[in-house]
């Protein structure tokens, strides 16, 4: 956003954070599209016009790629709209489409910024395994016939626990952000009817980075690199000792906190 414009943007009389949840699949991702190409973002600042009669121009704390999903999207934005707060939610769902869903709306004060205000964040993975795949889940979780060693991913993942440089699993275009994160948590676990989930608490991640982790941790599982091999590929600081970007359909915004 251009400064004049963001200077005209917070003049207005409210700060409103949103939190939202998106099935991303028939999206070009998060942040807002031109040239015919829908984004989740191009769809929420045209209703929240409607809703509340200004022109909108949405702060967002991740910018998720093309199908990926969120359970809990933050976004904020300024207007001079009167609606109430605890109308909001139901009068913003009214209009959207049923594959984005606002989850809760608050007035906030006008420093809070839904990208810079965040503390850490929280993705999640989810893949599927069995003998025959499951319809229902192929837009939803990576789908991987063969039997995972998740004893193996979980001692693998405790590695990238702590403050590292995560190189070796940004995207490769990704050159000017420092590589430096802290990872908080991370677990690995089996639920129900094969599916495997896959949380990352951090304080921030680098393009395509939980992909990338997750196609390495894959290898892990299938016995085609070991653990030992895992940590000298972090070490390695270099994209090309990794594993293969992981499927979008299976990564979701899970959380954020501030």
């Amino acid at each position: 956003m251009k400064k004049n414009h963001k200077e005209m943007m917070k003049a207005r009389k409210r700060n409103i954070k949103l939190v939202l949840a998106y099935d991303g699949g028939h999206y070009h991702g998060f942040q807002r599209q031109t040239n015919h190409v829908l984004a989740v973002q191009n769809v929420l600042e045209e209703k929240l016009a409607i809703i509340f009669g200004d022109e909108i121009e949405l702060a967002a704390a991740g910018r998720t790629d093309a199908g990926v999903h969120a359970y809990g999207q933050v976004v904020n934005f300024f207007t001079d709209g009167t609606i109430p707060v605890e109308r909001m939610v139901r009068a913003i769902n009214s209009v959207l489409p049923e594959d984005i869903v606002i989850r809760s709306a608050v007035e906030v004060g006008r420093d809070f910024s839904a990208r810079h205000s965040a503390k850490d964040k929280t993705y999640l993975y989810r893949i599927q395994q069995g003998d025959i795949p499951n319809p229902f889940t192929r837009q939803y979780a990576w789908y991987i016939r063969k039997k995972l060693d998740i004893s193996a991913m979980q001692m693998a993942l405790a590695q990238i626990v702590g403050e590292h440089d995560f190189s070796s699993f940004k995207a490769a275009s990704n050159v000017t952000m420092s590589p430096i994160r802290t990872i908080y948590e991370v677990s690995c676990e089996e639920k129900s009817e094969g599916i495997i989930e896959l949380f990352f608490l951090g304080n921030g991640f680098l393009y395509h980075m939980v992909r990338n982790i997750i196609g390495t941790i894959v290898n892990v599982g299938l016995g085609q690199t070991t653990i030992e091999q895992f940590q000298e590929i972090i070490a390695a600081k270099n994209r090309k000792y990794a594993g293969a970007t992981a499927p979008a359909q299976g990564l979701y915004l899970y959380k954020v906190t501030y």
